[in-house]
């Protein structure tokens, strides 16, 4: 059986996260609800679902052409309210059940033996929080993560082959890497893997599958041959302030309580950001550009990700250095590495989610060090912790891999990929969804 990590969990230098484990036990007898907490975890988990809909839908639709605005968008919802049914019904269990292993748990399918007064442990002995609370929190984040992966993948993949992809994916891909991470006894939770909100388990997760998926699919009728601009720079930005925002329930939140460790991850959320955008906008007048709208928004995207690992990982410093570099070699990825290489990565979720995950995760054991501001303590041994970072990435990557293309061929066999050459010339709008965005 799963049993509470609470003690002990800073001398590991675990993530945060850590303590997510405990939900599967029966609350000790003196353990109470905080309020106080239970509150900010609610609020925290309808930041996330504000990343989703309306911000994500709002980031990556404003990204596409006119003609696909709207599939766009509803697949983004489609796949969120999908992995939500999925999660309750078994992937929760999967992810966080009783019994397990290294790679995978089991129980509370359907949510078996959670009510009401059922509870999960926080980082305080003896104070907790309401399970279907933690639930409802790990929920959206498998909502925003298969959602993300479908960034590559825009205007040319039919709903239908979107949806059984999506729940093909949950099922191999997500669920093992968050048991794998998040949960005691999963195989980098044992380790002491620092992952404060999902540097593994979303951002690279999401973008090594996203890169696999488009490879898979091909690439859109006339890409490189002709201008594929964003549809709506406006809706991207207001897509990108409502990403902002919720990420600190994103990051904030995972501290599961209300206290100090949430306060760092709330700074670091800033900053991080803050530098990223900047200095995408720094490496395009660097290489001989206008600082861009477009730009400043894939910064503030990729900070967001590198700083998602080192959330309660870092010094506010540390953070501001992470959310540079990741920014800057994110730029010179989707720039000018995707079009030497040719690949059809739409709106670059491999390129800001991937990457960007990838430096954070590797990242966070460098920042966790006290030398440098971090919260680790005085024996850190970073050189121990950069191998388990680098393993965690390494497995998630080919994890996410194979899982991708299974999901991605079980699509295929099923309902076919692509849509028509004829429907994706005139648009997913009205070819898969006999809808406009705007009518004129």
């Amino acid at each position: 059986m799963i049993r509470k990590m609470i003690g002990g969990l800073a001398g590991t230098g675990a993530s945060l996260f850590a303590a997510t484990a405990a939900f599967a036990q029966e609350a000790a007898p003196a353990a109470t609800v905080d309020k106080g907490d239970t509150a900010w975890m609610m609020v925290s988990t309808i930041l996330v679902l504000m990343m989703i809909l309306p911000g994500l839908a709002l980031f990556y639709g404003g990204l596409t052409r006119t003609k696909n605005m709207i599939a766009t968008m509803t697949q983004i919802g489609a796949v969120a309210c999908l992995a939500m049914l999925m999660w309750v019904m078994f992937g929760y269990g999967l992810a966080f059940g009783p019994e397990g292993n290294a790679f995978i748990s089991w129980g509370k399918f359907f949510l078996s033996g959670v009510d009401a007064s059922s509870q999960a442990a926080t980082f305080t002995a003896g104070v907790e929080i309401p399970e279907y609370v933690f639930i409802c929190f790990q929920m959206t984040f498998a909502a925003i993560t298969v959602a993300l992966v479908l960034g590559s993948v825009v205007e040319r993949m039919k709903f239908s082959a979107i949806m059984v992809f999506a729940a093909v994916w949950l099922t191999l891909s997500y669920f093992p890497i968050a048991h794998m991470v998040w949960a005691a006894g999963g195989l980098f939770f044992d380790m002491g893997a620092l992952d404060f909100a999902g540097g593994t388990v979303v951002h690279i997760n999401a973008g090594v599958s996203a890169l696999v998926a488009c490879l898979i699919l091909g690439k859109r009728i006339g890409f490189q041959k002709e201008i594929m601009a964003p549809h709506s720079l406006t809706m991207t930005s207001i897509g990108t302030g409502l990403l902002w925002v919720g990420w600190f329930g994103f990051n904030a939140g995972s501290a599961l309580e209300a206290n100090g460790s949430a306060a760092l991850a709330m700074i670091n959320t800033f900053v991080a950001t803050a530098s990223a955008g900047l200095f995408w906008m720094l490496a395009e007048r660097a290489s001989g550009h206008k600082g861009s709208a477009l730009g400043f928004c894939s910064g503030i995207i990729a900070g967001l990700v590198a700083v998602t690992p080192a959330a309660g990982n870092s010094g506010p410093f540390g953070a501001i250095v992470l959310g540079a570099i990741a920014s800057i070699v994110c730029f010179y990825m989707v720039t000018i590495v995707k079009p030497k290489l040719g690949y059809d990565d739409a709106l670059d979720a491999f390129g800001i989610h991937g990457v960007g995950g990838i430096i954070g995760a590797i990242g966070t054991a460098v920042v966790y060090a006290p030398s440098l501001g971090g919260p680790g303590a005085e024996d850190y041994e970073m050189g121990a912790k950069l191998v388990v970072q680098v393993m965690a990435v390494a497995t998630t990557i080919g994890w996410a891999a194979i899982a991708t293309v299974i999901a991605m061929y079980v699509a295929k066999a099923v309902t076919g990929l692509r849509v028509t050459e004829e429907v994706e010339r005139e648009g997913l709008d009205l070819g898969e969804h006999g809808e406009r965005a705007y009518n004129y």
